[in-house]
């Protein structure tokens, strides 16, 4: 399982929720479950909640993807970078052949895009 968290989620886990908890936990102890966070959502996530960056940075359970050309030149062409980079790194690669789902504590903002959801909404 490939879950991208976007910056919603990653302000959820900073705050306390338990589903984002168990998410993260999961990602961290069981094999096959694995868990991204994109640069463009952790610097939105940080301004949203102060601190969040680092914490969710820091989880061994956590990959942090980074913003290379690709990305970039696909970020640029959107409004929201977290959101754009989130729905990115969801997309089928060659190590994720069947993409990832997006955790999120907001749903309705993915809602009409071809990605999974993941709803930690409380």
């Amino acid at each position: 399982m490939h879950i991208v968290l976007d910056e919603t989620a990653m302000a959820a886990a900073g705050q306390g929720s338990v589903l984002a908890s168990r998410l993260i936990h999961r990602a961290h102890a069981e094999p096959g479950w694995f868990l991204y966070a994109t640069t463009c959502a952790l610097v939105e996530a940080d301004r949203t909640r102060p601190g969040t960056a680092e914490h969710i940075a820091a989880l061994p359970g956590v990959t942090v993807l980074h913003l290379d050309l690709p990305a970039a030149l696909t970020v640029a062409r959107e409004k929201t970078w977290a959101a754009a980079h989130s729905q990115y790194a969801a997309l089928p690669t060659a190590e994720r052949p069947d993409g990832a789902v997006v955790a999120t504590a907001v749903p309705d903002q993915w809602t009409g895009l071809p990605i999974r959801v993941l709803d930690l909404s409380p």
